[in-house]
This record gives C-alpha cells, structure tokens and sequence, in this order.
C-alpha cells in the first residue's frame, strides 16, 4: 500500500538514543528540559506540516515539503551536515474532540532526519527543514500492523553509511530497533503525551496547536531517534556528490558485511523486499 507523505504531519524524536545529543553537541539545548526517567527522549519537533485554510501560527517554512528518496540538495551557507539515520513510521490517528486518543502502526521504513549542525538554533525544526529535498524516507515501506517485541519490527536494525569516492564508511552504529530507550508501547504512550500536551518552552514547540491548524491529520509519519554515530560519522561531515544510505534490514536473514555490500552499490538496486533502504545524493 502506498501513503502520501506529503498529506502527513511529520515529526522526529530528539534523544532517543543515549549518546546520540552528546555526539550532535545539542545535549546543552535540552539541560533545561525536564523528563520522568533519565533515559527519556527530550522531546518531539515537526518537520512538516500541511498548509490548510487554518494554518495562522504555523511557521511557514514548516509547510514546504522536505522529503525526497534520492538526494539531498545541500543547503546554502551551511558546512556542518549530518546524516541521521532512523527508523520512521507512519501511524494511523485517532482523535476524540481534539485530543490524540491512539496512534496505530500501519508501515515502517528508513528515514534520514538530515541535519545542520549549527549555534543559535531556538528550536530543533530551525536544522532540519531548510527546504526541499533536506530529508528523506525510504520508497520501501514495510507494512506492520501491531508494535511490540513479538511483531515483526523488532528484527530489525538501522545501518547508516557515507559513500564517498566509492568507499562505503559507517556512519551511524548498527542498532537494533528495540534497542531505542523508548521502544513500542511505552513510546507510543510517550508520543501521545507529547503530542497532546508538549508546550512551546526551550527548543520544543506546541504540537497541539501544529495538528489542530493541521485539521488533526488522518496519518502522522514519526522518526523515532538517531542512531549514536561512529567516530567517522561524529566527525565527517556531507559533501557534494557523497550518498547518504540508510538502510533498515532484519537481523535474522542479512549480517552487516552484506548490508554494507549493499550499501556500496549506489546505482543499484536490486534491493531485498524485506529491507528498507535509502540512497540519497548530496547535490
């Protein structure tokens, strides 16, 4: 089944996997961000949002529609770009008087929640919609209908790779799915919360008032978390003409050399059905 991302809210979890805001030098943004546990992610920040006849608020940038499957146009005036290599998916809502009641799974895949790594950003959306083509989602999605530890999903791992000059380096850590220090129920309980109540304080916004200009989509699309980087990833940033990869491949079926074989084959692609992945150049 296909789904129209570009009808979607889009959204991404900051701090989800511990050691990644450390790395990205962003933990200072959060310290005055309070959580329940000390592994908690941080917050969750929109990444696009539909433009309707109730959209007052909104900032506008916000409306133009970043994704592409297959580059990356590098934005102007900037040096310090990341991959950010995730797990997405797309949730089916339901709301009750405009409040978010459940966000049902419908479909995962590979996400690259791009980045600019930057001072003097208030807010988290600020570095990562910076136009069209400034992120991606993968074109293969993996249908799921239930998100647990015993669903399908939780075979999976997100690799992340720098193609450069025809050398494959790994750029984010191969990381297990249920490795997210909010996996499954507990982070959909978590979303809800958020998305409900998140106020505008620090580097987080109002989602609330995003999703009502936004007419309580029907579909929500969540990048769930960064991977921790590699010390390459840390410290390499993207270039004109290197390819983000992202891929999103069971554990139990293909080991990593065989991932980063695919990785390498950036004209590609006779891809696995069972994998998920994203090939992006840098332009």
């Amino acid at each position: 089944m296909k789904y129209d991302l570009e009808k979607m809210a889009t959204f991404g979890v900051a701090g989800n996997f511990t050691g990644h805001l450390e790395q990205a030098h962003e933990a200072l943004d959060f310290v005055n961000v309070q959580v329940k546990e000390q592994n908690a992610p941080k917050a969750i920040f929109p990444t696009y949002l539909p433009k309707t006849n109730k959209s007052n608020k909104t900032p506008e940038f916000l409306h133009t529609f970043p994704f592409d499957s297959q580059k990356i146009v590098y934005p102007e005036n900037e040096q310090r770009i990341q991959i950010e290599p995730e797990c997405a998916l797309v949730f089916k809502t339901e709301w009750d008087n405009e409040i978010l009641k459940n966000l049902k799974p419908v479909c995962f895949g590979a996400s690259n929640d791009c980045s600019i790594r930057k001072e003097g950003a208030k807010k988290i959306s600020q570095k990562k919609n910076w136009g069209k083509s400034s992120k991606g989602f993968s074109d293969t999605i993996i249908e799921c209908s239930d998100f647990t530890e015993d669903s399908l999903i939780n075979d999976y791992r997100i690799a992340s790779f720098l193609v450069r000059d025809g050398k494959a380096f790994d750029y984010g850590e191969d990381s297990a799915v249920r490795d997210y220090s909010y996996i499954y129920k507990k982070l959909i309980d978590w979303m809800i919360e958020k998305f409900n109540f998140q106020k505008d304080e620090g580097p987080a916004e109002a989602l609330n008032q995003y999703l009502s200009e936004s007419e309580y989509p029907d579909y929500l699309m969540v990048s769930i978390g960064a991977t921790r980087y590699t010390d390459f990833g840390e410290h390499n940033f993207l270039q004109k003409n290197d390819f983000s990869v992202v891929i999103v491949y069971p554990e139990s079926k293909y080991t990593h050399e065989q991932i980063l074989n695919i990785a390498k084959d950036t004209d590609n692609q006779k891809i696995p059905s069972d994998i998920s992945a994203l090939f992006q150049r840098v332009i």
